[in-house]
């Protein structure tokens, strides 16, 4: 094979390697290494790097180097480690060597993501929710050596795709990681109130993948997170959807669950269902400034406090039967039934009671 005079990578240089191979061309911009095609090299070489390209020579595991941008005509004074080797003498000699072209620019546009959704529980509604991160990153190659023996190994071209294909586990692992630990503990934040926390997130995983990078020779120069979205056709999240709007609708009108419960307790034994044509048997045979005491008070009771609206009204109701004991007797009965549904506390109860048998 004839000895090469000159050594390069460019665009053209880039396509003719890639010929043949039955493959999409990559540019040059989305390569990070790339081997020269010839070993076949000699002292009165020229090895072209251009801006923004390192270049090394490797032989037997000794490698000359890096060389910067500029015009090198390969020689034993800029290649002492190969000369060593061959022990190279003065003029033309021909020797074989690995030529490898580095891509020192910083591509800002290395996407990431979440293929499958991560599922984490959120820490303020205590529901188990599907997320999907994404976000893009840039890196620089700071160390050829390590670079070069580490990740490129026996391959011919380090692209792009490669890159993000070597370190998808390991980004999604500290990216699942980091977004679990914002998520939990006691001042955990929702998933629906994440997107605020976006800049600290990327700065907790940059952090954690940094080191990682720094053993294959990679400088991380960023890394975002750019959303963090949630499976909308999940029925988890539908589910805390209904529940958020649902919330929404009785902060609206000042009506919150728990009255919406005393409610719903109070409707089912006060008899509400009378008003329809279907009242509790239970309250029949009360007086009716007794039961029309005590349905007023219930019905009044939403909104405020139960106790209250019962207390008022009951004592109004203790005058009209006090004449008749059996009337007590179902005034208590219907307390105690107030009692045991919740809407009553113990301390509530007693105090009626006592109102009761004392009128």
């Amino acid at each position: 094979m004839a000895i090469i005079d000159v050594v390069k990578w460019d665009e053209e240089t880039n396509k003719n390697s890639q010929q043949g191979s039955g493959k999409i061309a990559v540019p040059i911009d989305q390569v990070y290494a790339w081997k020269f095609g010839s070993t076949e090299l000699s002292t009165w070489t020229q090895l072209i790097v251009h801006e923004s390209q390192e270049a090394v020579l490797f032989r037997g595991g000794a490698m000359d180097g890096p060389f910067g941008p500029g015009r090198h005509v390969l020689k034993t004074e800029n290649l002492p480690v190969i000369g060593n080797i061959l022990n190279l003498p003065f003029g033309r000699s021909p020797f074989t060597a690995e030529v490898w072209f580095l891509n020192r620019a910083i591509p800002l546009d290395v996407r990431w993501g979440t293929s499958e959704p991560i599922r984490l529980q959120d820490s303020k509604y205590r529901i188990v929710i599907p997320i999907q991160a994404h976000g893009q990153y840039a890196v620089q190659i700071e160390n050829s050596r390590k670079f070069l023996v580490k990740l490129v190994g026996t391959m011919t071209e380090f692209t792009q795709d490669k890159l993000k294909d070597y370190f998808r586990g390991l980004i999604l692992t500290i990216a699942k990681t980091t977004i679990a630990k914002k998520m939990a503990g006691s001042e955990g934040v929702s998933v629906l109130e994440i997107a605020t926390q976006l800049t600290e997130i990327s700065d907790a995983i940059k952090q954690e993948l940094q080191s990682q990078l720094e053993e294959f020779g990679l400088k991380l120069v960023n890394f975002f997170v750019n959303h963090i979205d949630v499976k909308e056709d999940d029925p988890s999240i539908r589910t805390l959807r209904e529940a958020l709007a649902k919330k929404a609708q009785m902060d609206i009108v000042g009506f919150n669950y728990q009255q919406e419960r005393s409610f719903n307790a109070m409707e089912g034994v006060a008899g509400f269902t009378g008003a329809k044509g279907n009242a509790d048997n239970r309250f029949q045979n009360i007086p009716a400034e007794g039961g029309g005491a005590l349905n007023m008070g219930l019905g009044l009771g939403v909104g405020i406090p139960v106790g209250q609206v019962f207390g008022q009204q009951v004592s109004g109701a203790i005058g009209s039967v006090a004449a008749d004991p059996s009337q007590k007797m179902k005034l208590l009965k219907e307390l105690g039934e107030l009692r045991t549904s919740g809407i009553l506390s113990e301390e509530e109860f007693n105090l009626e009671k006592a109102k009761i048998l004392g009128g």
